[in-house]
């Protein structure tokens, strides 16, 4: 939606803020802010372990200790994704959450990938 300045030439760019690209074929990367850490392998493998949880958790029936369980894995997959680590008091309280919701987590692998992936965080 450009129009022709004075000169003849068909674009004009008052101020940017971001990333752009003009014409064909173009790629362009916006890194803004501070960079997330490097990935702890722990933290990683915690993160993968949460996934397959939440999704397994998806098709259990709801009680009020799944629900407090889905909720605390959410917390803990935001924060492993947006600082790179769960800190020892999510690691904490995931673990109670573990801990209430046994019956079902027992019987799903996910969940013990869970319990041991928060057990080496946090030593035993």
């Amino acid at each position: 939606m450009a129009t022709a300045d004075e000169r003849g030439n068909g674009i004009h760019i008052g101020s940017v803020r971001g990333a752009f690209a003009i014409g064909d074929h173009n790629t362009v990367t916006h890194n803004e802010g501070a960079a997330v850490p490097a990935g702890d392998p722990a933290q990683e493998e915690l993160l993968r372990a949460v996934r397959a949880l939440r999704d397994d958790l998806s098709r259990a029936v709801e009680s009020p200790q799944i629900t407090a369980l889905s909720g605390e894995l959410a917390e803990t997959e935001t924060e492993i994704a947006d600082t790179g680590a769960a800190g020892p008091g999510r690691l904490a309280r995931l673990r109670t959450a573990l801990a209430d919701a046994g019956a079902v987590v027992g019987l799903l692998a996910s969940g013990a990938a869970v319990t041991q992936a928060v057990a080496a965080l946090v030593g035993g």
